[in-house]
């Protein structure tokens, strides 16, 4: 459910608020956070519903659909109709059957007229203060389209056409629900959270099981993500050791970072964590993807071996030769520099310079086994491969004895910058 910076310049505290409402809402009721998202003025901005009018033909006047196609593209249902394990469905000609029209996507455009910035004396004077970047737009009545709209039609549905004459509000409340109740959302939902989470490629029968706990967590309840997450992370195929070289993931560039510093009790001078610039080294920045659709595709599959098995990598679309230099500099970086004792060519430490705490490597630094163990524990799990293994302590018995910040620096920047800390199985 992305807003970017990019676009956002000057709404430094609507971007913060809306990474706070994420936040809030993660663990939450899914159609509670629907409903906080679509009326943050973050996003009002970003995908235009902010400001959106309704329909005057004398004017050549339209309402914007822009956030109507994101909310049921990206944000809660995609594209196609999915049965409960993710699969697409076909008509009779094999073909997929799709979930919208446009006539659904001006349905939901009418719904989403009317709103804007919050205290405003009518729609027309409302305007961005400090204080309205972080409340939930209003609705100015006057420039809400009054008429039928029609939305999504699918088996089990309450209503497809909302009626005219209604309030904003209740529109806003129809609309909602009738996406939230679509069966699409929890297969739509599941995969893409087991994506972010533990597999790239998770089976049919896993995606079935969470999208059956999102659709009833136990209680008879629809949308808990916590119970969501949870089911996610305790999964079968979560939970045994990999079988096969489809299961795991990429990590993403900067949960690389953040698992370092982590691991490391990381802290910089002046208290703060900074990522200013991360979006240059990691390929990706909180709040600064390009665009609505994020920082990489959950279908991307690079060409090859990969596509050519009919799976997905999606972490490798920000994978670039110029990216993955960078970031493998940064590790060298953070191994030799950024550590209580940096080398003599390394940069001045700075107040807001990030530091690793990396004393008890170089404490063990006469038992190269020892080091390279308790490296392989923070940053592996203890799971480092022979070869790895191998190379790691070569690495360290080139270092001299006398120099335990130089055997402990080769040590990590060798194991953080390997293809095995870079996977997450």
């Amino acid at each position: 459910m992305v807003v970017s910076q990019v676009s956002l310049n000057g709404l430094p505290y609507a971007v913060a608020d809306y990474y706070d409402l994420l936040a809030r809402n993660a663990f939450g009721d899914f159609r509670t956070l629907i409903e906080a998202v679509t009326l943050h003025p973050a996003m009002g901005v970003y995908l235009s519903m902010l400001g959106n009018q309704k329909p005057d033909a004398a004017r050549n006047i339209r309402p914007d659909e822009n956030y109507a196609r994101e909310l049921m593209q990206l944000f809660a249902i995609g594209l196609v109709q999915l049965n409960a394990d993710g699969s697409v469905k076909l008509d009779g000609q094999g073909q997929p059957l799709p979930t919208y029209d446009q006539a659904t996507i001006e349905g939901f455009a009418h719904v989403f007229t009317g709103w804007n910035w919050a205290g405003g004396a009518n729609f027309n004077q409302a305007r961005p203060t400090l204080a309205n970047q972080v409340l939930p737009m209003q609705v100015y009545a006057e420039q809400h389209a009054g008429g039928s709209k029609r939305v999504l039609d699918y088996p089990g549905a309450t209503l497809i056409t909302i009626p005219a004459g209604q309030t904003p509000q209740k529109d806003l409340a129809d609309a909602l629900d009738n996406i939230v109740a679509h069966p699409n959302v929890g297969p739509f939902i599941a995969r893409q959270l087991i994506q972010k989470l533990v597999t790239s490629n998770p089976s049919p029968q896993y995606v079935a099981r969470i999208s059956a706990r999102f659709n009833d967590d136990g209680s008879g309840r629809r949308g808990n993500l916590g119970a969501v997450v949870k089911a996610i992370l305790l999964d079968t195929e979560a939970r045994t050791a990999p079988a096969a070289d489809t299961n795991g993931k990429l990590k993403e560039p900067l949960l690389r970072l953040t698992q370092i510093w982590r691991a490391y009790a990381a802290t910089s001078g002046n208290g703060t964590l900074n990522l200013q610039g991360a979006s240059f080294i990691f390929g990706q920045g909180p709040l600064q993807a390009p665009s609505v659709f994020n920082f990489f595709s959950p279908g991307y599959a690079p060409p090859g071996e990969i596509a050519d098995r009919n799976l997905t990598a999606p972490e490798l679309q920000i994978a670039t030769e110029y990216q993955n230099t960078q970031v493998t500099n940064y590790f060298f970086a953070a191994a030799f520099c950024y550590v209580p004792v940096p080398f003599p060519d390394c940069p001045a430490v700075r107040p807001n310079t990030v530091v690793l705490d990396t004393s008890a490597e170089n404490a063990l630094a006469a038992n190269p086994a020892g080091l390279v163990d308790k490296i392989a524990d923070r940053l592996l799990a203890g799971q480092i491969s022979a070869g790895l293994r191998a190379e790691a302590l070569a690495a360290v018995d080139r270092a001299p004895v006398s120099s335990p910040t130089l055997r402990a620096a080769e040590a990590l920047y060798l194991i953080a910058s390997s293809p095995e800390f870079a996977l997450q199985r």
